[in-house]
């Protein structure tokens, strides 16, 4: 008697690879590339065939996404701001919801923590915001965050403030000033500035630290 032999089961199909990178991941390769030259040789200094090198794409790429070098500048701006707001809202949500002085504290240590950290980055996408552009967005979005803390605490009697968004302004150039004071000064350890900073914002409230 004659066995058939069944054949064995087929192996199941690979599913097939993408052959690009989703354009998001493109984007920020890119994005990161061009960040980590103009750190490390200027803006002015680096070209555009230099950066799609880095990244590994096409020059049509880079076109793609930017009719421009000063145009990603600018993309890079609001990257950086995003990625500063994050991280600032990231310390602010570790506090409870209703500890509006641990979350101005936070924001405040946040703040200049995070400016002390990327303040070259800062100086590249910033440079060419001038006091005629006094409503940039970017700086618009951090008071926005900052002003919701402060409005959050006087309807909970934290602190009396009649104009928050004024209070929010006043911080803000404060601890950006302040911040800049304690980069020029180069500490090798910022940890107690970073305290007088956050505890004279508190103090100007009338609060102590949390």
């Amino acid at each position: 008697m004659i066995v058939k032999r069944s054949k064995p089961d087929a192996a199941p199909a690979e599913a097939p690879r993408p052959r690009t990178k989703p354009a998001e991941v493109r984007l920020e390769e890119l994005m990161a590339a061009a960040e980590q030259l103009f750190l490390s040789q200027g803006v002015e200094a680096t070209t555009i065939s230099e950066i799609v090198g880095k990244a590994d794409v096409a020059k049509g790429t880079f076109y793609h996404y930017f009719a421009s070098k000063a145009e990603l500048l600018t993309a890079l701006g609001e990257r950086y701001t995003a990625q500063f707001l994050e991280r600032v809202e990231s310390a602010v949500n570790a506090c409870a919801e209703d500890d509006w002085v641990g979350r101005l504290a936070s924001w405040i240590g946040s703040s200049v923590e995070t400016y002390l950290a990327t303040y070259r980055v800062h100086d590249i996408v910033y440079t060419h915001h001038h006091h005629h552009d006094r409503g940039n967005p970017e700086k618009g979005a951090i008071l926005q965050q900052l002003a919701a803390i402060l409005e959050g605490g006087r309807q909970a009697g934290c602190w009396t403030l009649e104009y928050p968004q004024v209070a929010a302004s006043l911080i803000y150039a404060g601890v950006h000033g302040a911040t800049d004071d304690l980069i020029a000064a180069r500490p090798k350890d910022s940890r107690e500035q970073v305290r007088a900073i956050v505890e004279a914002c508190l103090r100007m409230l009338g609060r102590p630290t949390p």
